[in-house]
């Protein structure tokens, strides 16, 4: 057994000693240290041995074992030196370098910055708020009725039933039963079909005067063409406080208007109706390209529409709990591709999703 412990070590030194690489050394571990390995058998045959034999025995193999550790260690920084050496040498500084392109903002980020600083550059606060929504956020809060088809699940992408909500505003809570879905109308959840929620949830913690925009995804199930997509980003914003008009709408949009897409544009505001305001107005500009004369790109009309708004309607405040004969409020909402698609002449939505680096660019 000694002589077979001495013969292992003059093996085991010499293999390690001849390794030329990495491979051959793991195998040498391996065959001598590892589970199976030469010193491992020896260990696990000291009791075979007689009481006098087994201490020496097991000795000299854990003496071996440490110098074997010690010396493919030894080893393996040798070969890893050699391998770094040989690597500088055969580096070739001459050779030019590969050059790493910073990337840059996406024109759609830059679009929502550009929104968001314009209205912040005049008091408002930017808030978000989440993409997974209830549908009384989305919808009852906001005085859109159970009827409207907006709430039908072929216009809405719904997620789940919920067997509990959280208590809602006081005045807010419409427990009709929806026939057709077989629920109660709140118990659901919904990817955000618009980012309209935030309204409801910032007045229902926070009190007037309250001056916010929210910009974010929003989710609805359209056939995608050059003009729609199943995903697109909003930017809400709303202005709650006593004695708020019309005409301030009217004083803020125009600020907007004219700091996205210049001094010269003209702006009108043409009756319409949207559910969680009273009156509501659709925005329009004049158009960009051939400066209101009429083209392909506003229809020869002369005009570009960009923007809902309105004034925010009582019933939204009875949800929240704001009284609506102390408090009054302006909201707007608008589509950030259709902006960008406007300020930088793009005709078709999909290229802001294709990845495409020779489109983005540009930007």
């Amino acid at each position: 057994m000694f002589r077979n412990i001495s013969d292992i070590e003059k093996d085991a030194f010499e293999e390690i000693q001849k390794a030329q690489d990495i491979s051959d050394l793991e195998k040498a571990r391996i065959k001598y240290l590892g589970r199976r390995g030469i010193i491992t058998d020896i260990m696990s045959r000291l009791p075979e041995l007689s009481p006098e034999q087994r201490p020496l025995v097991g000795k000299q193999a854990n003496d071996l074992k440490v110098k074997l550790i010690a010396l493919l260690s030894e080893k393996q920084r040798q070969l890893k030196d050699t391998v770094q050496t040989e690597t500088k040498e055969k580096l070739d500084l001459s050779l030019p370098g590969i050059k790493e392109e910073p990337g840059h903002e996406h024109p759609l980020t830059i679009t929502i910055k550009k929104i968001c600083d314009i209205f912040v550059g005049i008091g408002f606060k930017v808030v978000e708020g989440p993409e997974i929504e209830t549908e009384y956020n989305n919808f009852t809060g906001l005085n859109i009725p159970i009827e409207h088809p907006s709430r039908d699940v072929f216009d809405t992408f719904y997620l789940a039933t919920r067997s509990s909500m959280p208590a809602r505003p006081a005045g807010g809570l419409d427990t009709r039963k929806n026939e057709n879905r077989g629920s109660r109308i709140e118990d659901r959840l919904l990817l955000r079909s618009h980012t309209s929620p935030v309204q409801i949830r910032a007045m229902s913690k926070y009190k007037p005067p309250l001056a916010v925009v929210v910009p974010g995804k929003v989710y609805r199930p359209d056939a995608v063409d050059a003009s729609h997509s199943f995903m697109f980003h909003q930017v809400e914003g709303f202005l709650v406080d006593s004695d708020v008009k019309f005409s301030h709408l009217k004083g803020v949009l125009t600020h907007f208007c004219k700091e996205m897409f210049g001094k010269d544009i003209k702006m009108r505001f043409r009756p319409h109706f949207f559910p969680f305001t009273e009156p509501s107005a659709e925005v329009d500009i004049s158009c960009i390209i051939c400066k209101g004369k009429g083209c392909s790109v506003c229809g020869r009309k002369g005009w570009l529409e960009i923007l809902g708004s309105g004034m925010i309607h009582p019933n939204v405040f009875k949800h929240v709990g704001y009284d609506s004969k102390k408090y009054t409020g302006f909201a707007f909402g608008m589509g950030v591709e259709r902006i960008a698609m406007l300020k930088y002449g793009i005709n078709d939505i999909r290229l802001f999703f294709e990845n495409d680096l020779r489109f983005l660019k540009q930007f």
